[in-house]
């Protein structure tokens, strides 16, 4: 596929989307976003923590995970953390978040950003055809060039992306404090403490939280 495109589309303006767990979130997280407005030019990068993440179960709280989150990109220009998916109940579906941003942002042009994994199973998801319509799609290999497979039953068109990926997850950062191992630098010092906290703890939550309809 060619190289995403830096053109501004015809009429309005371009709309990151980025979703996920964040369960916690951590420095890998913050530097693709940065990275995606960038490199895609975005106006703006929506960060959608799930509030129920419909493919797997979250460790931490949704509440503490938005926080989490919120706290982890404050002040960083164009990119914004939405409590969209903490207005609904239910399973924290792509497809619902993208037809309420289609509704709410009528005018601009969606790009929904993915992981090269999350894109091959992108046929699993629900109505995934939808979501193709309603987006493009910006996929990020892991571990920079490395190539990209398509959902096998559509032919679709999207965009590679090669953010800056390093070595870290939330399941390597939960698993090293199981362990008693440090998270310095793969936590931001903004929220490490309470990554450690609330990991220790998991029904706890960060100190002066936000309350995620707010």
């Amino acid at each position: 596929m060619p190289p995403p495109s830096a053109d501004r589309p015809a009429s309005g303006r371009r709309i990151g989307v980025l979703g996920g767990s964040f369960d916690p979130p951590h420095v890998g997280h913050a530097i693709v976003a940065r990275e995606l407005v960038e490199q895609l030019r975005l106006e703006r990068l929506l960060v959608i923590p799930a509030a129920d993440p419909p493919h797997r179960s979250a460790v931490l709280p949704a509440a503490t995970r938005f926080e989490l989150t919120r706290r982890l990109f404050h002040g960083i220009p164009r990119i914004e953390v939405s409590p969209l998916e903490f207005r609904r109940s239910g399973p924290s579906f792509t497809v619902d978040t993208l037809e309420e941003l289609a509704r709410q942002f009528p005018d601009d042009r969606l790009i929904l950003a993915m992981g090269a994994d999350q894109f091959a199973a992108l046929d699993g998801w629900k109505d995934p055809d939808r979501v193709r319509e309603l987006a493009r799609i910006a996929v990020m290999p892991r571990g920079g060039r490395d190539p990209v497979s398509p959902p096998a039953a559509t032919p679709i068109d999207y965009l590679v992306v090669n953010v800056t990926r390093i070595d870290v997850s939330a399941s390597r950062i939960r698993r090293r404090l199981r362990e008693g191992r440090s998270v310095h630098f793969l936590v931001p010092e903004s929220i490490r403490h309470d990554v450690e906290r609330t990991l220790a703890d998991p029904s706890g939550a960060p100190r002066n939280p936000a309350s995620p309809g707010c």
